[in-house]
């Protein structure tokens, strides 16, 4: 049995609304764990949490630890801090790794991961559009950009092809995030395959140590 006590720092109102589905579906869908338990989301801005304003990153990581530790009836189940940015116009593999040293330096004691959705969290979508037709309407004779992290497709991409009455992201983002096809956004977008990865590294069977449990 492969479960997972998750506590995540995100920066956006549809991200807060998503995450649980999220990560649910990747860790049982993609992973093949058994359950995941997402905490209450802990939601801060974006750019507190990247600069680590005025500690925002420390505290909110260290908050998350603490959320961790008081969940009693998963006492026994393996845990995670997750970081969940967008990249804006920032680079992922200069951005991530900061954060994830001043997460660790904030709170040793714990596990910790960062992913930086590169550009966006919407990018994830553009990277699946294939699959989310009943939401997105592709123009005539147009096709799903292979790259749409180089091509820096996001939010707006969503906006001018969203079905309806436009884009809403507490409205669509958790819509969106139950329907998207994991295996084609994971060919797509490198950093959805980031997160992908990081949840893999600790899908473990909970009478096994995971791997940073056994370097600890």
């Amino acid at each position: 049995m492969s479960r997972l006590l998750v506590a995540p720092i995100v920066e956006g109102h549809g991200e807060y609304a998503s995450i649980r589905e999220l990560l649910r579906r990747v860790w049982c869908e993609v992973c093949g764990g058994e359950h995941v338990e997402v905490l209450r989301p802990i939601r801060e801005k974006r750019h507190r949490l990247a600069a680590d304003k005025n500690g925002a990153l420390s505290r909110a990581v260290q908050f998350a630890a603490r959320s961790l530790r008081a969940e009693k009836r998963f006492a026994d189940w393996p845990s995670l801090v997750l970081v969940l940015l967008d990249a804006d116009n920032d680079l992922p593999c200069q951005l991530g790794p900061a954060l994830l040293s001043t997460a660790r330096a904030a709170q040793s004691d714990i596990d910790v991961s960062v992913v930086v959705a590169n550009v966006e969290y919407e990018t994830w979508f553009v990277a699946a559009a294939e699959s989310l037709g009943e939401m997105i309407r592709l123009r005539e004779n147009e096709t799903v950009p292979e790259n749409p992290e180089a091509l820096r497709c996001g939010k707006g991409w969503i906006k001018q092809r969203a079905i309806g009455l436009g884009y809403s992201e507490t409205l669509h983002q958790p819509r969106l995030t139950a329907k998207f096809d994991l295996a084609l956004c994971r060919r797509r977008s490198p950093s959805f395959d980031k997160l992908c990865r990081e949840l893999e590294r600790r899908c473990v069977p909970t009478s096994q140590p995971s791997a940073d449990q056994r370097n600890a």
